[in-house]
């Protein structure tokens, strides 16, 4: 089958239908190995993998980062942050980052499901959560924490060409994450990971089909 023909029904079937139960701190792998262990148990966060309705096709939604922030400042990433308590759960978490930081109305957003955890080097334990969005009005930046949003095709993130290598030395250590570069734009670090584990997935779907 085709990229530009995935059925995004079938995605669902694919993604945890909750979201999954975090693991114990000891048993956690983070994408990358700090100098120091970690002295507290991880930050749960949980981002939105926003897939957008449009004409031409879906797309995901992105956000540049606000460079005044001071954690990963200008950085290309998910909407998302830490859960509050008050949360209901990741989805709720999700969900409300992305209408404070691009105004996304929850009603045009449909949770589908959930992919595994992911631990990051900065002791943060993520849940993907993924969502079909069929905006009724444009996202807007919030200008404190977003510089800029921008959406990439369905059909370009499912390509196997789009992928580099990045970079960085943290602690005179190498080490690599993929990369997708778009339109001047520059994914990298966990969101171009997430990326990539989310498109091995739909294709893992679509070769069980």
């Amino acid at each position: 089958m085709a990229i530009e023909d995935i059925d995004i029904d079938r995605i669902a079937g694919r993604l945890l239908s909750e979201p999954p139960a975090l693991a114990a701190h000891g048993e956690l792998v983070p994408d990358w190995a700090p100098a120091t262990a970690f002295d507290r148990p991880p930050v749960a966060a949980a981002v939105l993998i926003a897939l957008v309705a449009r004409p031409e096709g879906h797309t995901i939604l992105y956000t540049e980062r606000s460079p005044d922030l001071r954690s990963h400042s200008g950085q290309v990433a998910f909407p998302g942050g830490k859960i509050d308590p008050t949360d209901a759960d990741a989805a709720d978490a999700a969900l409300r980052e992305a209408s404070e930081e691009v105004a996304l109305r929850r009603g045009d957003a449909h949770v589908i499901g959930f992919m595994p955890t992911y631990f990051t080097g900065t002791n943060y334990l993520i849940t993907p959560v993924v969502a079909l969005v069929a905006p009724g009005r444009p996202f807007v930046p919030n200008p404190r924490e977003v510089r800029s949003v921008f959406e990439v095709p369905l059909a370009r993130i499912l390509s196997n060409e789009s992928y580099g290598t990045y970079r960085i030395k943290r602690g005179g250590k190498e080490h690599r994450t993929w990369q997708i570069d778009h339109e001047g734009h520059v994914i990298w670090g966990i969101t171009a990971n997430l990326t990539r584990r989310f498109r091995d997935m739909v294709l893992a779907a679509e070769a069980g089909s």
